[in-house]
């Protein structure tokens, strides 16, 4: 039996991915969260309360692999404090990866992002271009990668690039794109628009989930975007406007960044993608339908700033 902890185990994707993993016989699963946003988690997780910024040997000690998405979730929440965005990401994993190597875990999984390509003209943005970030995320997230690349020699290590990811979970998110523009077509009758000819992948979660259980069985090593999508924000707005009549209002765009994503190499490792957009587009209208109440956790700036687990410089 393999034994996995999931750093960020209780987030909008880690909830989804130790609910899916703890079903499978050969895979014990722990997760240490803060749990700023609540418990969504199955009671077949271990439940490991305590801040990535802090962690101890004997949360690392007896696991074979570590999956780690712990992270302030986007370019706002990074904004709201520089220091906080490095102390919680490259310090923060340079920390875990030293108890890691001397706790014998064989397998280090790090969730980055596609961001850290910057904005990029070519139409295949493959895992061989530069790396130009724009925002102390994406830079933040960059130095994770190259942290964690000088511990290959101590266990296997896979870095995993995803676009942007969509689609309902139990820990909702509404603070990225998509999510967002079904929040405000169903709940608001109109979307907000941003500029509208960037180009953002996009990533259904449940590829997201598979993707993770793709790499655990094929013990893939290396770097791999994941995102097999790519379309306009004004083309996105348009297909959520067609199923719920939403208005559509442009605005001026206060974000430049507009990238697309390759994802042949996870492809030819034998990877299919399964979801598309317009698949959680339809899930989540029809969560919305169903009555689901959101709680104000699903904006994650807006929350943390209110409980001041993250204060302004």
């Amino acid at each position: 039996m393999k034994k996995i902890l999931v750093i960020g185990g209780a987030g909008y994707i880690g909830t989804e991915l130790c609910n899916k993993l703890a079903n499978y016989k050969q895979y014990k699963i722990a997760c240490l969260d803060t749990f700023w946003f609540g418990n969504y988690l199955s009671s077949k997780v271990k439940i490991i309360k305590a801040d990535m910024r802090n962690i101890k040997d004997k949360h690392i000690k007896g696991f074979d692999t570590v999956i780690h998405l712990a992270y302030l979730s986007n370019d706002p929440m990074c904004q709201l404090n520089g220091r906080e965005t490095w102390e919680s990401g490259p310090l923060a994993i340079y920390s875990i990866l030293e108890k890691c190597k001397n706790n014998n875990v064989k397998h280090f999984i790090f969730a980055s992002s596609g961001s850290v390509y910057g904005i990029k003209k070519e139409k295949k943005v493959t895992e061989n271009l530069s790396l130009k970030p724009i925002s102390d995320y994406n830079k933040s997230k960059m130095i994770c990668e190259k942290v964690l690349e000088s511990y290959k020699k101590f266990f296997k290590t896979t870095v995993i690039r995803p676009a942007t990811v969509c689609g309902f979970s139990k820990r909702l998110r509404l603070d990225v794109v998509l999510n967002l523009f079904c929040y405000q077509a169903y709940f608001k009758k109109k979307i907000n628009i941003l500029g509208g000819s960037q180009i953002r992948p996009i990533l259904h979660i449940k590829d997201m989930i598979s993707i993770y259980e793709f790499i655990l069985k094929k013990e893939l090593i290396g770097t791999f975007n994941a995102g097999f999508e790519n379309i306009s924000i004004k083309a996105l707005a348009n297909k959520i406007s067609k199923y719920t009549g939403a208005k559509l209002v442009f605005k001026k765009s206060n974000d430049p960044r507009s990238y697309r994503m390759n994802s042949d190499k996870i492809i030819k490792k034998g990877y299919k993608s399964k979801y598309n957009y317009d698949d959680a587009i339809k899930e989540l209208l029809n969560e919305f339908k169903n009555g689901y109440i959101t709680t104000n956790k699903e904006w994650n700036i807006d929350w943390v700033t209110k409980n001041k687990y993250v204060k302004k410089s």
